[in-house]
């Protein structure tokens, strides 16, 4: 049996774990000297690439000091949530990366909960030192006391630190004194992560990640706890539902390097392993079920994930433009990508609606909902989304909500603008913390009062707040809230916009279209300067050519540029009588009822049953 150590990194967003990963595959000189490898090896998804973050799980190996290291990469996002407990389950340690100014971030204690509950060994690792004032070691006391209040045990806490800056690549017992390289780190890993408890007994192995090839299908990854895989060796598959189906091993892979390498050996316990299954077409193995002896299976208990906070609704596109810029446009293509993804989407849920065009989708937030309609849009899906809405639950008979910590870090000349704007949409202030020319402000939350909340934060804070938050609890019902949202420009016929009637109309408020763009009847294109209030103007008229000249007439027209929302400001932004519709090339806000008659029918008939 192979000398092996398990170790899963984890962090809050962006305090430089997919980077030290990075210098770990380069010090175990898996690459030759001359080799342009890039920055963030591991993202290697384009939309990992594009937002700075881990949203998928990987898994790769080095060889250090005639040690087999199986290092696996999570995502620090609380909404990738789902990710992060599975594949902890991989891990026999971990190493917690912190951002020496930023300190112990929402997400820190997310991912930290999840290795201590599991009873995993951590290494500390305090990135970023070279960051001006930066207090490490009073980093490393706040590590300590969120373990303590965490209700780690003495030897969870009894945990070595290494100090220094994965970007300039080196590690050492002292961040005062730069080394060569991460020696010091990976020393650390052989010396305090455990090798793997391997018990007695049949084959037991839980698939807690899934591969796909276009050639061999779907590939099951896991740990194998204890006995022993091989290739054409007959097992049993057990369900979730506890379901057993026989079939046998066709190829097993273990993980070199940044790939995986088909192996005849045979695979001892304690290795992370990939297992392609001969199985039915119609027979589907999912994260959770468990790869078991065949003769007397003993499968594990299945992986317990966080339930989701928010819901929203996927429908077709039935707007005027509809299949003009995607490939996939029906409701058939909908629902099947949508039930694929929840094979490997641990934390999305779905839930059928009395229109077969529509689905209800629930997972943790809005990031973890946008990375997937992100990459259905990518795929070629034309879609379009309600209104993110939070789950209601009624617990002990009361009314209750998702309850979320909110971090917000500022300079301190905005902290009452930030008091002010989240005590609106009933946050209720828990502590207050100045990092050097900075303040800390920690506050719990309701899950609806974040939606939109990021944008109002930037905007009155000159860009300046960095904002995390993560689910708590739910609680009892808040109250009602109010957010003073305007009212919507909508269009009023279909056809191409003229910077001619744009810039005669830039009284009524801001646009989110530019001259030239393709509009149609009942399209939100901008916002109303007053609250609540729906204008329907036109803004495809051109100017008349005609012989008569004037001065007013002959006026250069100068528009304002457009506001260009992000999906994700977009989902945030919608109000409830309005679609997201979303294209391969393109986002537009939208009323559900276009025609604008209809829409004042159902406004006079919804007023009249409140009466």
């Amino acid at each position: 049996m192979q000398n092996i150590r398990n170790v899963a990194i984890i962090a809050h967003v962006d305090h430089g774990k997919t980077t030290l990963v990075d210098r770990m595959l380069h010090q175990a000189k898996l690459f030759r000297d001359n080799q342009e490898t890039g920055d963030l090896i591991l993202d290697n998804n384009d939309l990992e690439r594009e937002r700075g973050i881990t949203i998928l799980s990987k898994n790769v190996s080095v060889r250090y000091r005639d040690c087999k290291i199986n290092i696996i990469d999570t995502p620090g996002h609380s909404d990738f949530g789902g990710e992060v407990e599975r594949v902890l389950n991989m891990a026999d340690g971990v190493l917690l990366v912190v951002d020496a100014f930023e300190g112990p971030m929402p997400q820190t204690r997310f991912v930290l909960q999840k290795a201590i509950e599991i009873g995993l060994k951590p290494i500390v690792v305090i990135n970023k030192v070279d960051k001006p004032n930066c207090d490490p070691e009073q980093t490393q006391e706040a590590v300590f006391d969120l373990m303590f209040n965490l209700g780690a045990t003495n030897e969870q806490m009894d945990f070595p630190t290494a100090y220094g800056s994965a970007k300039q690549g080196w590690m050492g017992p002292d961040w005062n004194k730069p080394t060569s390289d991460i020696t010091y780190l990976m020393d650390l890993i052989i010396d305090h992560i455990p090798t793997p408890l391997v018990e007695e007994g049949n084959t037991q192995m839980m698939i807690s990640s899934l591969d796909y090839s276009s050639y061999l299908g779907r590939i099951a990854v896991g740990r194998l706890n204890r006995g022993t895989l091989q290739a054409g060796q007959s097992i049993a598959l057990i369900k979730r539902n506890r379901t057993q189906i026989n079939s046998r091993i066709k190829e097993l892979y273990t993980f070199e390097g940044l790939g995986k390498e088909r192996t005849k050996n045979i695979v001892d316990a304690g290795e992370i392993c990939a297992v392609l299954l001969d199985l039915d077409k119609n027979v589907m193995f999912e994260i959770g079920d468990s790869i078991c002896n065949a003769d007397n299976p003993e499968p594990l208990a299945p992986i317990k994930v966080d339930e989701p906070t928010m819901s929203m609704l996927f429908t077709i596109n039935n707007s005027p433009f509809f299949g003009k810029e995607g490939k996939f446009v029906t409701s058939r293509h909908l629902r099947d990508r949508l039930y694929k993804e929840l094979e490997k989407n641990l934390a999305l849920r779905i839930e059928e609606t009395d229109s077969p065009d529509s689905l209800l989708v629930f997972g943790r937030g809005i990031l973890h909902l946008s990375v997937l309609i992100e990459t259905m849009r990518r795929e070629g899906y034309e879609l379009q989304v309600g209104q993110p809405k939070v789950i209601i639950k009624e617990i002990d008979g009361k009314r209750c909500e998702p309850i979320e910590q909110l971090t917000v870090l500022v300079p301190e000349t905005y902290s009452s603008k930030v008091i002010d704007t989240v005590t609106r949409r009933k946050g209720e202030m828990s502590t207050v913390e100045t990092k050097g020319d900075r303040v800390q402000l920690d506050f719990t939350i309701p899950s609806r009062g974040i939606i939109g909340l990021r944008n109002t934060l930037l905007t009155s804070t000159n860009g300046e707040a960095v904002i995390a938050h993560r689910f708590l609890e739910f609680q009892p019902w808040k109250g009602d809230m109010d957010t003073h949202k305007m009212g919507a420009l909508i269009a009023k016929e279909t056809g191409e916009s003229t910077a001619y009637s744009i810039s005669k109309l830039q009284d009524r408020g801001p646009f989110f279209i530019d001259p030239g763009d393709q509009v149609y009847s009942g399209e939100v294109i901008g916002e109303s300067l007053r609250p609540g209030n729906d204008i329907v103007i036109n803004v495809v008229t051109a100017k008349n050519l005609t012989n008569m000249r004037s001065k007013s007439a002959d006026d250069k027209s100068t528009c304002t540029p457009a506001i260009h929302f992000s999906l994700e400001e977009a989902m945030e932004y919608i109000r409830e009588d309005e679609y997201l519709e979303i294209t391969p090339t393109k986002l537009r806000i939208r009323k559900i009822i276009l025609d604008e008659t209809e829409r004042k029918r159902t406004r006079i008939a919804a007023g009249m049953k409140e009466e």
